[in-house]
């Protein structure tokens, strides 16, 4: 990985810890380097969803036609209205970093407001907590929370094998 060079301050991901704190819901209007277009049948059950499902807010809605779901920076959903529903969810995933306590939040509130939606939460040999959520719009959804890595456990080994050193600390 020697090509590589850390750039965590870009970042509004923090520091893997139990105790970790997510950042502020970011507000502000940028150049999106990336985000993802949700076509749904009922944009107001949708939206209503992924903000009481997933933590994300309205940035701001076209009525009858799409709203802007954001949560952290970088973290951008476009609900698209559609006319034709999609019956069953995409091979491709969308994943968004969350912290560790957020990931039980989310598994207890999208199963309240959809039964059966999620599955998970998992560990990762890649030192993650996954929750896997379809949403009503059938769009795979991974909600995933970095552990504090410890120097000698498994995931380290493995991650280290791939290539991958921990940072310095």
């Amino acid at each position: 990985m020697a090509d590589y060079y850390s750039a965590f301050e870009m970042s509004p991901v923090p520091v893997p810890a139990l105790d970790a704190e997510p950042p502020e819901i970011c507000r502000g209007i940028y150049g999106m380097p990336m985000f993802v277009t949700v076509p749904t049948t009922d944009l107001a059950a949708s939206v209503d969803f992924w903000i009481r499902g997933m933590g994300f807010i309205d940035l701001f809605t076209i009525p009858g036609r799409l709203t802007h779901l954001r949560r952290w920076a970088f973290q951008d959903v476009l609900l698209l209205q559609a006319d034709e529903p999609v019956e069953k969810a995409p091979a491709v995933s969308v994943s968004f970093s969350c912290v560790l306590r957020q990931i039980d939040e989310a598994a207890a509130a999208c199963a309240e407001l959809l039964p059966g939606c999620t599955t998970g939460p998992r560990k990762t040999p890649w030192n993650s907590v996954e929750l896997e959520v379809v949403t009503p719009e059938r769009a795979r959804v991974i909600l995933t929370a970095a552990r504090p890595l410890e120097p000698d456990s498994e995931e380290a080994r493995y991650l280290k094998a791939v290539g991958i050193e921990r940072p310095k600390e």
